[in-house]
């Protein structure tokens, strides 16, 4: 018997049908002599939903009742599948984030988990009942409703998955698992068996749609063997070989371990260079500072050599929603700065390598500026770490730069079509 957390999103729960689909998965696990609990998110589109009416309320709305408005979308999923898994002979029973509790922090639509008291859910479970769990929300001090920002239901599945010591937890989506980069760009593109915690993170961080960053993190800090299936692929669960594994690197033997694991692309970016900014100390904290105050996330930065003058041009990204107010913020910091202009660009894209063989094989980064080269792609950016070379480019060109990389770092799947 193995403690399993399956988890569904949207597109799974869009509809009765596809919810009483649901329940017949849960069921299988259930009938092979699992305990599960099941974490849903809202049917699709429904959060959408009810934040526009949130905004459409005011523009200023409570943070504090915007969560109780949009936690309901995940309280009525939750609600109707136990009804189904009822229907089907299963025992189960909803627990909403305040009665188990889910603890979180009081960041009203971007709180955090604290701590998960799994007693009462611990003694359902041994009961034989399947608990039924609504993502997304927790509870903060004073009995409010909190949420944990969009995508928030796959962290509240790794969390409790770690919470109640579960042997597994099933992410069900759209995609029958992780590949080596998007298929719909790449149709040679493979799918992956075993991903380590370390290159999902950096994929879900450079672009890859898959799971939520929050989610990788959290699996790697409390080590939850995740894995990402299709929820609309038939066939048994059980048997070790669909979807990804998403695992320490311990558990990927050396026969399985590639250079690269996967390359990803983002188009939500914006480069925005200061021209002519002072050469001296203290000029690059007074750019940054401000931006960092402003809740704004800088990635991918470039100083170039000084000029004759004294000054220098600084070049980075930003998300490309964050760049009205990242040019407001800059704007008002222009005198502490000391530059000359703005120029800023939305019409690029990130395209990015990751894979844990480059700690120990070079030429890696050589090979890629390499083959973009011989394209006529030019680099913008560049940014690394121990596993991943990103680099900025023009954003006409990123389907071209996914497609000749795959190729050159041997990643086309030999069958395909």
């Amino acid at each position: 018997m193995a403690r399993i957390v399956m988890k569904f999103g949207g597109t799974s729960m869009a509809g009765i049908e596809r919810i009483r689909n649901v329940a017949a998965r849960v069921k299988r696990e259930v009938d092979a002599g699992n305990q599960v609990a099941v974490v849903v998110s809202a049917m699709a589109g429904e959060t959408d939903r009810l934040v526009g009416f949130c905004r459409e309320a005011s523009s200023l709305y409570d943070a504090k009742e915007y969560d109780v408005v949009v936690s309901a979308g995940e309280q009525i999923t939750s609600g109707l599948l136990a009804i189904a898994l009822q229907a089907a002979g299963c025992k189960a029973r909803s627990w909403l984030g305040w009665q188990l509790p889910i603890n979180t922090s009081d960041a009203h639509g971007s709180a955090r988990i604290g701590e998960i008291d799994t007693a009462a859910l611990d003694a359902s479970l041994a009961d034989g009942v399947v608990a039924v769990i609504p993502g997304f929300q927790g509870v903060a001090d004073g009995q409010r409703v909190t949420t944990l920002g969009r995508g928030g239901s796959d962290t509240s599945a790794v969390a409790i998955a770690a919470a109640m010591k579960a042997d597994r937890c099933d992410i069900y989506t759209d995609v029958d698992g992780v590949y080596t980069t998007d298929p719909r760009i790449v149709p040679r593109a493979r799918k992956l068996g075993k991903v380590t915690y370390e290159e999902m993170l950096e994929l879900a961080s450079v672009g890859a749609k898959v799971l939520q960053t929050r989610s990788v993190g959290l699996a790697m800090k409390e080590n939850v063997r995740v894995r990402v299936l299709s929820s609309f692929e038939d066939g048994d669960t059980n048997d070790g070989h669909r979807g990804t594994l998403i695992v320490g690197e311990e558990e990927i033997d050396d026969m399985e371990r590639q250079l690269i694991t996967g390359i990803a692309h983002d188009k939500n970016e914006a480069k925005i260079t200061l021209t002519q900014v002072s050469d001296r100390p203290g000029s690059v904290a007074a750019i940054f500072a401000p931006l960092a105050d402003a809740g704004i996330n800088v990635d991918m930065i470039v100083q170039n050599v000084a000029h004759s003058t004294g000054s220098t041009d600084v070049t980075f990204t930003v998300p490309s929603a964050d760049l009205a107010r990242s040019l407001d913020v800059l704007d008002k910091a222009k005198d502490a700065i000391g530059y000359a202009t703005i120029v800023h660009d939305m019409r690029v894209a990130k395209v990015s390598v990751v894979g844990v063989g480059m700690r120990s094989h070079a030429g890696v980064a050589a090979t890629m500026f390499t083959t973009l080269g011989e394209r006529g792609i030019n680099i913008q950016a560049i940014a690394t770490s121990e596993i991943k070379v990103s680099v900025l480019i023009e954003e006409d060109y990123t389907e071209l730069a996914v497609r000749v990389l795959h190729t050159a770092y041997g990643l086309d799947a030999e069958d395909a079509a």
